[in-house]
């Protein structure tokens, strides 16, 4: 299967918005109709595209069809050599899993990042989740950091 890699556009939300129900783990997409979750998406969108702290790629099989991307935010920090890439998601379409797409886009945010003089690259990847259990990121060279934790804060809503 041809799969090709490209920078996002904002009319790939509709496709976004199908993959990641198609994914199905985020209640705030799951719970929005598919014409809602492509507004919240183009949102979403706009803001990653409108400067370079952001990056997002999309996957594009040999019919057109969106079936995985990945989103990068590119952030310094005062006590690093360098920034830092930092991957907050990426999904390939359960029906293309295991396939290389995931590698190929992990690859071009490599490669950004050596183009950008990047310190370190990171990602979070749930525990439960398949990639994690198979070890995908470990096989392509990623190292868990055993003496962290990651801790979130929620913001009360109004």
């Amino acid at each position: 299967m041809t799969f090709i890699i490209r920078t996002a556009r904002f009319t790939d939300a509709p496709a976004l918005a199908e993959l990641l129900r198609e994914v199905g783990w985020f209640q705030a997409i799951n719970d929005k109709t598919p014409e809602e979750a492509t507004i919240h998406i183009e949102a979403h969108l706009a803001e990653c595209l409108a400067d370079e702290s952001h990056s997002v790629y999309v996957g594009v099989d040999e019919i057109g069809r969106v079936i995985g991307y990945v989103s990068v935010h590119w952030l310094a920090y005062l006590f690093m050599p360098g920034p830092e890439g930092f991957i907050s998601e990426l999904f390939i379409s359960p029906s293309a899993r295991g396939q290389g797409y995931g590698a190929e886009l992990l690859e071009t945010v490599k490669a950004e990042a050596q183009q950008r003089d990047v310190y370190r690259l990171s990602l979070l990847n749930r525990k439960q989740r398949e990639s994690y259990e198979r070890g995908f990121y470990q096989k392509h060279g990623w190292e868990e950091r055993p003496t962290m934790a990651n801790f979130i804060y929620r913001m009360p809503n109004d």
